[in-house]
């Protein structure tokens, strides 16, 4: 299992995040070690001291994410496919004193060409009354 992981982390893919890790662990380093001589110069007080044992810290932290992050990608679920044919959604019916009404259209109902289908049209219809009621309170 550690092989295994070992593997997967040493693929080229993860150069670049090594690289960056490692570079930022030394830069914590480097502060941390610029903040103990600090501390210990004239100048210096307990304020810095505390800096050079934090950063430290932060290199321990980042080493840690990025192998909890290299932990979740080697262990992530696969891709599921993904349903070709999704289901069709439930029909919520329409009360009856919403429900366009049959004869002559509503004022601002302009039929299009393209409403070959009568439920498609109806459906139309209804958004279009529903409007002109919004409008009117």
């Amino acid at each position: 299992m550690v092989t295994r992981m070992w593997r997967f982390a040493l693929s080229r893919r993860w150069w670049v995040g090594h690289v960056l890790v490692a570079s930022g662990c030394g830069v914590f380093l480097a502060l941390a070690r610029w903040q103990w001589d600090r501390a210990y110069s004239i100048t210096g007080d307990w304020q810095n001291l505390g800096y050079a044992l934090q950063w430290p810290l932060f290199a321990a932290v980042l080493v840690a994410g990025w192998l909890r992050f290299l932990w979740l990608e080697q262990h992530a679920e696969p891709p599921r496919e993904r349903d070709p044919a999704p289901s069709p959604s439930p029909r919520i019916p329409v009360p009856a004193s919403l429900a366009p009404t049959q004869g002559a259209p509503t004022r601002g109902a302009v039929p299009r060409e393209d409403d070959a289908d009568d439920e498609l049209a109806a459906y139309n219809a209804y958004l279009t009354q529903l409007a002109e009621r919004d409008r009117g309170h």
